[in-house]
């Protein structure tokens, strides 16, 4: 079995699919795996490195696509790259299935079969997969550097000579993992920071970090489903929330949102008129900026101006940490993979716990109900 990982050619993007340290680990379990030329590169990975982990590094980037078994990505391949592929090939990656299906079709047609890692189910025996929150952990982390940076202050309380500065305060919407780690590295620079979620149950995780719960009345409405994911309210719930955000941004230095519905625009939790009570020299960081932002005024990977207030909505903050964002996604990939390698060979068993709910596109079908819902197309069953 070949597994191939190919640079990837998406603007911006600096992260690697399988870092050596993983490669050593699917070569023991007999898999060939072979890199194109410069992959790990900008992840501070050179071919050298991949060939003594035990991978062929190949400067053909188009024999590596015809002879590939399993094509491991960050992001979806294009047209032409999955044309290139085998019939029967194996890809996996973030496809954005749920975001752009269409983008999918290509796959349909040369009978390709597609793992998502954004639909990954969230169980025990998947934690080590789970992309999505290895991703969503270096993004929150790296929003507060950008917030930090940016404001005309420091972050921590000094006691100087020359008198007491106060410490930042930090707003962070959304509680979710990468809420949480923003939440967590804000306080370790020594912010003052305020935390709000939908989900009351956030709250535990919120003040545990050493942030206040903001927490809005909803009357008791169900806020999340069975997996954890916050649930689309009603209108009247969501302005009740948004007059809360409204009024502690007036008094945050740095907001920073993480609100997003897979398959869905991203809710609206920053009107402008919230954005114009804020304070000059404050900043947003929409992390939700791919999928529409949670702020009024957002604009994806374009910095916006607002009276002394800016608004900038980055779509790919992992790719700015790519040495650390490669090797957990590595780890993620490496974690699905194993498990489905015998003596060389890949066995794929459809009706796995992890593999079938993670498969989108499949013997020329898609076996993915919400895919097939956003394309309205049939769902095939999954053999």
């Amino acid at each position: 079995m070949k597994v191939v990982v190919l640079r990837e050619m998406q603007p911006g993007e600096a992260r690697v699919a399988l870092k050596p340290e993983s490669v050593k680990k699917l070569v023991a379990l007999k898999a060939a795996v072979h890199i194109e030329r410069g992959a790990g590169l900008n992840a501070a990975r050179t071919d050298t490195d991949y060939q003594e982990a035990g991978a062929e590094v190949s400067s053909d980037r188009e024999a590596l696509l015809n002879t590939a078994d399993v094509l491991a990505v960050v992001n979806r391949p294009s047209s032409q790259d999955f044309a290139r592929l085998k019939r029967g090939a194996i890809v996996i990656g973030f496809l954005r299935p749920l975001d752009e299906p269409a983008a999918l079709l290509p796959a349909i047609d040369r009978g390709i079969t597609t793992f998502s890692v954004e639909l990954i189910p969230r169980i025990t025996r998947a934690q080590s997969m789970d992309a999505l929150s290895s991703m969503a952990t270096v993004a929150g982390y790296k929003a507060v550097l950008i917030g930090a940076a940016h404001i005309p202050r420091m972050f921590p309380l000094l006691m100087t000579a020359a008198g007491t500065v106060p410490p930042a305060r930090v707003l962070v919407l959304g509680a979710g993992v990468a809420g949480l780690q923003a939440i967590a590295t804000a306080r370790r620079l020594g912010a003052v920071v305020e935390g709000y979620d939908v989900r009351a149950a956030a709250g535990e995780q919120v003040k545990s970090l050493g942030a206040t719960f903001l927490e809005v009345d909803l009357g008791g409405i169900k806020t999340e489903d069975a997996g954890g994911y916050a649930v689309e309210l009603s209108d009247e719930a969501m302005n009740r929330g948004r007059a809360l955000i409204a009024e502690h941004a007036k008094n945050a230095d740095v907001v920073i949102t993480t609100a997003q519905v897979p398959g869905r625009r991203a809710p609206l939790l920053i009107t402008e008129e919230a954005v114009n009570g804020m304070k000059r020299g404050s900043i947003v960081i929409d992390l939700a900026g791919s999928t529409g932002g949670n702020c009024a005024l957002s604009q994806a990977d374009v910095t916006v101006e607002r009276d002394g207030v800016t608004i900038i909505a980055p779509t790919n903050l992992p790719a700015t940490v790519p040495v650390h964002a490669s090797q957990l996604y590595s780890r993620n990939i490496t974690a699905f993979l194993s498990p489905l390698i015998k003596d060389g060979q890949l066995q794929v068993d459809m009706n796995d716990d992890v593999v079938g709910p993670s498969c989108v596109t499949h013997n020329g079908e898609i076996v993915n109900q919400r895919v097939a819902a956003a394309l309205n197309a049939p769902i095939a069953a999954r053999q």
